[in-house]
């Protein structure tokens, strides 16, 4: 029996003892009743004194055990410091000495490789070279648009090698003269594109089709789709690109005739066939570096407002190249009539940038005796003025021309996870803008794209950039050695990164827009831009945080647990904490343990650390307590380096294990934890 029942036992015993009344004894007075209350109140007072002050003794024990064990822990973290700190930092200056002189091999073999290559393509690198195959490239006269798009694609293939170089310079000198170089190259692309267009155009009235009396012509190769219609009859308002161009413009009635007849007059053209209107679009994909493409296009046609002297291009992402048509129907989407200029900090165009526009069909050859006359301008093509304003003669009052319609399938080389958002170029402004767009639907299903614009603009489909921010919860748990899988669960997708050396491959079960990813390996920064440019980011940079909400953590403690989590990953399992939203922005939580081959980490199996500047300690608390607590768990030490934590409850072999894991492994681990800072961002 306890102490406390046994108080409470004799209590009673005693008061039956002094007032036990028999069947023939008087009842108790007022006064009587009084004192044997007030008699028992004394005595409930003294028990509780008397347990209260067993219960302050049993705390002074705990807390003087408490701090002998953080005197003992302290005694021992103190001793174990700085030979702990020595360890760690000669392993990551080994990694970091031996990656930077692996980098530094790298790029003198691929130096030597161009040189031995001897193909006549220009170094990049080198301002000289880029400047004399600018020149003599736009110096060649030739137009034909096989050779044009050869030549396209060789082009395409520099710009991603100076892009390469301007996300690893650091000298702001050198960052101009790549930048120059590459808009100058961009530039190029697209006159040779509007030259080739040209001579197409000019023949356009022998590829007539004989059912619909018009032109039409689809020309592509692995990166490049070019798609031309010329309105000849002047009768189809739909201009659609079939099966191979998944594209559709409404034309208005206005933009059928007789405003096209109006630009021919201003054109000055002579000829009576060239009253006709075309109109061009040109659909360009860069498969190795969409995105690259989109900026490109961004920072060179658009930034200096040349939008509208750029023939009609529609910038795919592809790996066919296709773009397809038809009418939609959908959910309307609610535009505002505000100015909404775009922050490209918070979205991503996705998809590429697509032009179109119309332009008068350039003089016609005539066939007369065996001869071809044509009239030859030295204009290039015009653009027709659209929207243009006209009288109304019964009123007298100015019709201004109703909105072009326009249709487009999403590339199947992109994802969107969220409702597209369609944004239109201004020039004048140089800024993405979401408004003076209308009529904006959406058909999941099939996964098309309807809106109305007052005028031909560009305009690209934009995402989100952390549209599947934060993570729900992630895991980083090894396969083998020099081997591990990286698995983050986002807010709208679920995907899973294998890490082999010092590559990465992606998989998910998301098939459709992914299958040029899913399944290849690649280097974890060209992974992190193909991610990207797919809809599928789950990276960070420093404008994350005004976008996204996050724990706010000490970033150096982060960045160390990064660093120390790649270096034990080919033996122990990392994962998300509940409890690291509750430990304060100075602390960590994460769950850790030892674990071998490729089978899931057991729930029993896993531990939780708190990890701070200077110290780490194992928690008494689970993934499963009622509440955080900071306290350590009893019979465990405190340590300078998560790393020696962790190898306090490791095998020998799992520690022999993480000492032989390859440089390029760990840094490739440590990148792509630090590229999405899962401990910040879930």
């Amino acid at each position: 029996m306890s102490t406390h029942a046994r108080g409470y036992t004799f209590l009673w015993l005693r008061i039956r003892q002094r007032f036990s009344i028999s069947m023939g004894e008087p009842k108790l007075t007022k006064a009587q009743k009084a004192k044997l209350k007030k008699e028992e109140e004394r005595l409930r007072e003294e028990e509780e004194a008397r347990l209260r002050a067993e219960r302050e003794e049993q705390e002074r024990l705990e807390r003087e055990r408490k701090q002998k064990e953080l005197e003992r822990l302290e005694l021992k973290y103190s001793e174990s410091r700085e030979v702990d700190l020595n360890k760690l930092r000669h392993l990551l200056e080994k990694n970091h000495t031996a990656v930077t002189k692996w980098r530094a091999d790298a790029a003198e073999k691929a130096k030597w490789d161009r040189y031995m290559r001897c193909d006549g393509k220009p170094d990049p690198a080198v301002q000289q070279d880029i400047y004399t195959y600018i020149s003599l490239w736009r110096d060649d006269p030739e137009v034909n648009i096989t050779p044009v798009l050869q030549q396209c694609d060789f082009a395409l293939q520099l710009v991603e090698e100076l892009e390469s170089l301007l996300r690893e310079v650091t000298d702001p000198r050198e960052g101009q003269k790549y930048q120059e170089s590459l808009s100058n190259l961009q530039e190029l692309i697209v006159f040779k594109q509007q030259l080739a267009t040209e001579d197409i155009l000019k023949r356009a009235n022998d590829n007539i089709d004989t059912e619909t009396g018009n032109m039409q012509s689809v020309v592509k190769d692995d990166n490049i789709t070019l798609c031309l219609w010329a309105n000849f009859k002047k009768n189809p308002r739909s201009l659609a690109g079939g099966d191979e161009v998944q594209a559709e413009i409404d034309l208005p009635e206005q933009g059928e005739a007789k405003d096209a007849g109006q630009a021919q007059e201003d054109a000055g053209t002579q000829q009576r066939r060239v009253d006709e209107e075309s109109q061009s679009v040109q659909g360009l994909e860069d498969r190795k570096s969409a995105i690259s493409l989109k900026s490109r296009t961004n920072s060179s046609q658009l930034a200096e407002g040349r939008g509208s002297q750029i023939l009609t291009q529609m910038e795919g992402v592809s790996d066919e190249g296709d773009l397809t048509s038809s009418s939609v129907q959908g959910t309307v989407v609610d535009v505002s009539e505000i100015v909404q200029v775009v922050d490209l900090m918070e979205y991503t165009p996705l998809g590429g940038v697509f032009y179109y526009d119309v332009f008068c069909l350039p003089p016609q050859a005539r066939h007369v005796h065996g001869w071809e006359i044509r009239q030859e301008l030295d204009t290039g093509l015009q653009v027709f003025p659209y929207p243009t304003e006209s009288l109304d003669f019964d009123d007298n009052e100015p019709v201004t021309c109703p909105p072009v319609g326009v249709s487009v399938s999403l590339p199947d080389c992109v994802v969107f996870l969220e409702t597209p958002q369609v944004a239109r170029w201004d020039a004048a402004g140089k800024q993405w803008r979401m408004d003076g767009i209308t009529d904006v639907s959406y058909e999941k299903e099939e996964a098309k794209v309807t809106f109305k614009m007052g005028s031909f603009q560009a305009f690209v489909l934009m995402q989100d950039t952390y549209a599947n921010l934060p993570f729900q919860s992630w895991e980083l748990r090894p396969l083998d050695k020099d081997s591990a899988v990286f698995t983050v669960n986002g807010a709208l997708i679920d995907l899973s990164i294998t890490i082999q050396g010092d590559r990465c491959m992606l998989q998910t079960e998301q098939e459709k827009g992914l299958s040029h990813l899913q399944g290849k390996w690649m280097s974890c920064p060209v992974l992190q831009r193909a991610m990207l440019s797919a809809g599928i980011n789950i990276f960070v940079n420093e404008y994350t945080d005004k976008y996204v909400s996050s724990f706010g953590k000490d970033p150096l403690t982060e960045h160390a647990a990064y660093e120390q989590m790649a270096l034990f990953a080919s033996a122990c399992a990392f994962s998300w904490s509940k409890w690291n939203a509750e430990c304060g922005a100075g602390h960590l939580v994460i769950q850790g343990c030892e674990h071998h081959g490729s089978d899931t980490v057991p729930k029993d199996s896993w531990s939780l650390f708190l990890l701070g500047a200077q110290r780490y300690h194992k928690l008494e608390i689970t993934e499963k307590s009622e509440a955080f607590s900071p306290d350590h768990d009893p019979g465990t030490d405190c340590h300078s380096t998560f790393i020696h934590m962790l190898q306090d409850n490791m095998s020998a072999d799992g520690i022999a294990r993480t000492r032989g894991s390859n440089y390029l492994f760990v840094d490739t681990v440590q990148n792509l934890l630090c590229a999405s800072r899962p401990l910040m961002h879930s």
